[in-house]
């Protein structure tokens, strides 16, 4: 058996009682406290990310295809949609749906006379229904006749409140242009992001045939295309715009979705550099106290290191007892902490007991995504960095003097 080890444990086994076993508890807790701050922290910031992340995706795709235009209207240039990317999408396999889309502004009237400008945003029998039904508040979306256009619209939680309107209610839209014209539409159902800023504030969904009717547009007229990709990383998805626009006439524009909510985007950027930050002030305070800790217990067992140097023992050999017992401790913190973490995160992705408010944080509850690659990392990289830095209070072995060890009191 190794004589490192063989002491080592020898040692844990004497300090299980007395200041050796509080000073041990204390390492233990450090370690897995940090370690537990560490995974809840990247775990609800993964959480934040994908659950704003999918929202905003899910409202628009993750990158837009219109025809170049130099006006700020609300409305697009019409454009046929039918293009090659969209009729032949075996030929593009990072594509995993398009779907077309226009948009028209005007005003709602209700019954009771309360008016809001509106933003309607047509869709069409493409658009991708079951991927929007998690937004769905109260009711139904509305099905595609065969032959018109539906009557109903998907309103917002807050334009409903604004309104005072309910699921079944009707709606009377005035649309601006010239002669300005209206259509009744019934309300089949609610939707709530909480991205009250970009889409529950002001946008409606509605059948886009009605807006091909109002426009004067034929059937194979669309505001654009919303592109679903494969892989949503950003250089994926900036690789895959390039190879999109590629495929495009020259008068066709490919937008990124994050360069056009960039707000969004740059507030959940900076959550993940607060987080890093975190990690490392965890870090920073684990090693520091692990020092300490090692330190202790060196001075503690100077009489031991002493007796161990007459022997015969190398410096090497004394410091690996301790590097062993330090790694005793941690591994035990590392299992503290996993447990505290992952039994919290647990609770909370069950129970959602902790609230938010959704107007700040564009969520109701705190969300948790299950990483377990970030869960194994954060583990290593504790691991490794804490074992590294043990190597640091065991060097004031090799300064201590065998016969002084030995008198030492």
């Amino acid at each position: 058996m190794n004589l490192s080890y063989f002491i080592s444990k020898r040692i844990s086994r004497e300090q299980r009682q007395g200041f050796a076993s509080a000073i041990h508890n204390i390492a233990i807790a450090s370690i897995g406290i940090g370690l537990a701050a560490s995974i809840i922290s990247f775990l609800v910031m993964h959480g934040f990310q994908e659950t704003v992340k999918n929202k905003v995706y899910g409202f628009n795709g993750h990158m837009l295809v219109t025809r170049l235009t130099m006006s700020n209207s609300t409305e697009e240039r019409p454009m046929n949609y039918h293009v090659e990317p969209y009729v032949h999408p075996e030929k593009y396999p990072f594509v995993v749906h398009m779907q077309e889309f226009a948009h028209k502004p005007g005003l709602v009237k209700t019954k009771d006379d309360e008016v809001l400008g509106v933003l309607l945003k047509g869709v069409g029998k493409s658009y991708d229904v079951n991927a929007f039904r998690d937004n769905m508040v109260d009711g139904k979306f509305f099905d595609f006749p065969d032959s018109g256009y539906a009557h109903q619209v998907i309103i917002s939680k807050i334009i409903a409140g604004k309104l005072n309107a309910k699921v079944g209610d009707n709606l009377v839209i005035h649309f601006f242009q010239n002669p300005i014209r209206s259509r009744k539409l019934t309300v089949s159902g609610i939707y709530e992001t909480n991205l009250s800023e970009y889409f529950d504030s002001q946008v409606i969904l509605g059948d886009i045939r009605m807006i091909q009717k109002l426009n004067d547009w034929s059937d194979s007229l669309a505001g654009g295309l919303e592109v679903f990709v494969r892989d949503t990383a950003p250089e994926a998805v900036e690789a895959d715009a390039f190879a999109l626009s590629e495929a495009m006439d020259l008068d066709f524009s490919v937008e990124l979705i994050r360069d056009k909510y960039v707000q969004v985007f740059e507030w959940l950027n900076l959550i993940s550099r607060q987080v890093n930050i975190l990690l490392f002030i965890i870090l920073t305070v684990v090693c520091v106290n692990m020092i300490s800790i090692i330190l202790i217990l060196v001075m503690e067992r100077t009489q031991m290191i002493g007796m161990l140097k007459a022997m015969g023992a190398t410096d090497r050999t004394i410091r690996f007892v301790f590097l062993y017992n330090g790694i005793n401790l941690l591994v035990k913190g590392l299992l503290l902490g996993n447990a505290l973490a992952l039994g919290l995160c647990f609770l909370q992705d069950q129970t959602k007991i902790i609230k938010l408010n959704a107007h700040d944080y564009y969520m109701s509850f705190v969300p948790i995504a299950w990483h377990w690659e970030v869960i194994a990392m954060l583990n290593l990289l504790t691991f490794l960095v804490v074992t590294i830095v043990l190597l640091i209070p065991t060097i004031v072995i090799a300064r201590i003097n065998p016969i002084k060890a030995i008198r030492f009191d």
